[in-house]
This record gives structure tokens, C-alpha cells and sequence, in this order.
């Protein structure tokens, strides 16, 4: 899955082009709707705080960092000469724990704080602009793209994520 982004200019059009991505079969849980705290959303789908916030990248960094730490702790672990005899599986337990920690730790940082992705709409969106996040397969992303566009052209393609979460 692919995230794609449009800032489109009032809600009316938002709901027209959730309406077309709805026909063309995207699931409801796959359109997210940022707008300023003015902007009523009505039956919009309203992004999540997962979704708004930077808890997925933190989350990824964190269990990278977290399992590196653990790896390089286990390592050094075997090396000492305190008479205790580790071996791999104590290892990959302190890797994992460490994962674990990590990820947990800048998860609990990334939910408090914006999506750095979703920061360089601020402008926009306190001005009144909607931002529509859109998660599309990657065979359908061209697809979508081209129906939004057709459909509706003052909506603005903002670009896209390689990668979504659930």
C-alpha cells in the first residue's frame, strides 16, 4: 500500500471525491481527512491520532535503535570475562528486549509530537484546506490519481509515502 496526499479546498469537494474513491472500492478505513479544528467534518472519515501523529516512524526507528542496542549489549555481554556463560539465544533475548524497549519508548515520543509528513501542510490546513490522505495499492495508485484529478481538478496531488501501516 501507497499513501497519497491532496489538499482539496472546502469539505464539498472532499465528500465528492470520498464518494468517487468509495465507488471505486476503497475501503472507508483506507481515506483519512485532516482539517483545522474550525472545519466541522461532518461524516467525513477524521484521520487518527496514529494516523496525524508520528507514531509509526518513531515506532520503526525506535525497534531499529532499540534492537541494535540489545545486539551490540548482548555482544559485549559474551565478551566480558565475568564467568557467566551466555550464549547466542541470551543474545537474540537482550536483542529483542532492547527491540522492545525501543520501540515502546519512541513510540510513547512520536505519538505526542506531528507528523513530520503532515507538518508541511500546516499552512494549509489552518487556512481552511482539507488534507486527504489516501492508502491505494500500488497498482491502483496511477488509477486513483488520474480519477481525482479528472473528477475533480482543484483538488492539488501533494505526492506520496512509499509505504502505509494497517
Amino acid at each position: 500500500m501507497r499513501r497519497i496526499y491532496f489538499l482539496v479546498p472546502n469539505t464539498n469537494i472532499t465528500h465528492a471525491i470520498v464518494d468517487d474513491l468509495l465507488l471505486e472500492r476503497i475501503e472507508p478505513r483506507h481515506i483519512q481527512v485532516i482539517a483545522n479544528a474550525k472545519t466541522p467534518l461532518g461524516d467525513l472519515p477524521e484521520a487518527s491520532v496514529l494516523e496525524s501523529s508520528d507514531f509509526y516512524p518513531a515506532l520503526e526507528q525506535g525497534i531499529a535503535l532499540g534492537g541494535v542496542t540489545g545486539l551490540l549489549a548482548g555482544l559485549v555481554a559474551i565478551a566480558l570475562p565475568t564467568g557467566l556463560v551466555l550464549g547466542g539465544g541470551a543474545v537474540l533475548a537482550i536483542t529483542l528486549a532492547g527491540a522492545g524497549v525501543g520501540g515502546f519508548m519512541s513510540s510513547m515520543v512520536g505519538i505526542s509530537a506531528k507528523s513530520r509528513r503532515i507538518e508541511q501542510y500546516e499552512t494549509a490546513i489552518q487556512r481552511g484546506e482539507l488534507l486527504l490522505m489516501v492508502d491505494v495499492p500500488r497498482e491502483r495508485m496511477e488509477e486513483i490519481e488520474t480519477i481525482i484529478m479528472r473528477h475533480h481538478p482543484e483538488a492539488e496531488f501533494e505526492g506520496e509515502d512509499p509505504h502505509t501501516f494497517p
